[in-house]
Parts: structure tokens; C-alpha cells; sequence
């Protein structure tokens, strides 16, 4: 799995003009599944984000992690970050999930989430969406749980 995570003051998903989901302070994370993902992607990405020390103490340090700030997480399923630009000008998909898997790691992703107790908006699963957000800091991070970046 591939996630950009994204510390936010504010953030929400449209979807043909209605919100479809909304959080305050927290993460947007923008995943992408992988042919290779399996429910050890799963586990090992919802316990890295959850606990991930990003949020920052009285002191101006990164130092608490979103289950700390009791903070909230919108997740959207983003395929793209799977495609492939180092040959041609049109990316190549070829190594994202088909969208039958893909579906069904991403809800258990987020299933696994709140796991924890913490509070997930979602988009809707292969619809074209509008993801607005103030992205905190800004603090952008890329996670992937092959490891390979």
C-alpha cells in the first residue's frame, strides 16, 4: 500500500457537489492498493498512521501521534498513486489492485482503523471526487508498506 499522508486543520470530499465526508483537525490520507497488498498491508499502515508522532507538543516538537490529539482521518482511495510514469507520457497502471480487491483492502483499511476508536471519512470508492484541505504545517508525508521509500 501506498498512502500520502497529509497533516490537516480542516478537510472534506465531494462528490457530484455534496460533501460525502468532512473532518476537522487530523490526517487525509490518499491510498493506493497495490496486485501485492495483502491484510499484513492493512494492519501494518493503519497502526503506522495511527501512531505515527506528527502532531506537535507544547513546545513546537512532533511529538504526539493523531490517537494523542483525539484527532479524526479522511480516507480516499487514490489508484494513481500505483501508476507508473518512467516509460511513455500516459501512465501505466499495471501493478494497482483490480478494483474488486482493491475495494475490499480499502474498506478493511478502514475498518482497521477505527479499530482503534478514531473517528474515518471516507469518499466514495472509485468515484471522481473533489478533496479540499488545509493541510497543517504544511506536513506531507509518503508511506509504503513494502518499505521501498
Amino acid at each position: 500500500m501506498r498512502i500520502v499522508v497529509q497533516r490537516c486543520t480542516r478537510a472534506e470530499v465531494t462528490v457530484a457537489g455534496e460533501v460525502v465526508g468532512a473532518i476537522g483537525q487530523g490526517l487525509v490520507l490518499l491510498v493506493g492498493i497495490s496486485l501485492e497488498d495483502t491484510e499484513a498491508d492493512v494492519d501494518y499502515t493503519a497502526d503506522k498512521i495511527v501512531n505515527l508522532r506528527i502532531f506537535e507538543d507544547g513546545e513546537g516538537k512532533m511529538n504526539h501521534s493523531l490517537l494523542e490529539v483525539h484527532g479524526s482521518l479522511l480516507s480516499i482511495s487514490q489508484f494513481t498513486l500505483y501508476g507508473d510514469v518512467r516509460k511513455g507520457r500516459r501512465p501505466n497502471f499495471v501493478k494497482a489492485a483490480r478494483p474488486a480487491e482493491a475495494q475490499r483492502l480499502y474498506e478493511a483499511f478502514n475498518d482497521r482503523l477505527r479499530s482503534y476508536g478514531v473517528r474515518v471519512e471516507t469518499g466514495i470508492f472509485g468515484a471522481m471526487m473533489d478533496v479540499s484541505l488545509t493541510n497543517d504545517g504544511p506536513v506531507t508525508l509518503l508511506l509504503d508498506s513494502r518499505r521501498e521509500f
